[in-house]
């Protein structure tokens, strides 16, 4: 019997677009659902009832949620594939940290640049340039975060790519300027469909945080 995969999102989601991309690096077929947050389906609620957030997978009716866990989970299940994970437990390790670093970097930063004005808004953009330049470091001169192997922790940041332009606007600053080594990392992973095919446009996300400034 084949296994029933289901995938909860919205439509413009770097969470849920982590998990299309490992979905897609593992070449699984999946049904997606699409989410509308403003009203929540039953199934969402049914399947995330502490956080009631997407992205949740469900696989054969028992569901997963957190993106960073669901892509651990998949890694884990669907093994036929080159894993996202190394299978070094100090790097694993050091995948998690910066997968973790991000979460709490990045999405929190930036969304204060369409959340906030003056010297808090000023503050974040500071920040949110730091953060960046550390995650640039750590990259360093490789192909990918993980070596030359597109992996765990590139899944976990280059859906961000779709705020990048969105960061630029609203910062007033220039990635390639500030962040020249991550806007080639950036192309080398939208060269692959599997990262292409899954994220959003960001002239698009763009217009859609425009709009949510406007009509706050």
């Amino acid at each position: 019997m084949a296994d029933e995969v289901i995938l909860i999102a919205s439509s413009i989601s770097c969470f849920a677009e982590r998990v299309k991309i490992a979905l897609a690096e593992k070449e699984i077929k999946y049904q997606l659902k699409e989410e509308d947050l403003r009203n929540k389906s039953p199934l969402l609620l049914q399947m995330n009832p502490v956080n009631k957030q997407i992205p949740v997978f469900i696989h054969n009716g028992n569901p997963v949620c957190e993106s960073m866990i669901i892509i651990q989970y998949i890694d884990e299940v669907w093994t036929h594939k080159s894993p996202l994970l190394p299978s070094d437990p100090y790097q694993r390790a050091q995948s998690r940290f910066w997968a973790d670093y991000i979460d709490k970097k990045i999405y929190p930063n930036g969304k204060m640049l369409w959340t906030s004005e003056g010297e808090v808004k000023e503050t974040a953009k500071k920040n949110l340039i730091e953060s960046l330049q550390t995650l640039e470091r750590e990259l360093g001169d490789k192909a990918y975060f993980g070596g030359e192997c597109f992996g765990y922790v590139d899944v976990a940041f280059i859906p961000f790519y779709f705020f990048f332009y969105t960061f630029e606007k609203l910062g007033d600053f220039s990635m390639m300027v500030e962040c020249p080594k991550l806007m080639e990392w950036a192309t080398r992973c939208l060269e692959k469909e599997t990262v292409s095919n899954s994220i959003s446009d960001p002239y698009k996300v763009y217009e859609v945080i425009m709009g949510m400034m406007i009509n706050k």
